[in-house]
């Protein structure tokens, strides 16, 4: 299979969601306890940019979730 999108791999299939993400992971980093700062954040530990990740999909799979019961 040939990767069409030539920007990278941290591109957004709808850019303009972008912003969205970044806010949505702000919220779940500090759910979390972790602090995210503007910018670079490398200095994060694995576990905890992975607790990030993970909660994210958790939060998106249970959204998805309701919106299938409920038929939308």
């Amino acid at each position: 299979m040939t990767n069409q999108n030539k920007s990278g791999s941290n591109s957004m299939a709808v850019p303009e969601a972008k912003a969205a993400m970044n806010r949505f992971k702000e919220e779940v980093a500090s759910e979390l306890g972790v602090n995210l700062k503007d910018g670079y954040n490398g200095d994060l530990t694995s576990r905890e940019a992975g607790s990030i990740g993970g909660e994210m999909v958790k939060k998106m799979i249970m959204k998805q979730e309701q919106q299938m019961s409920s038929g939308q």
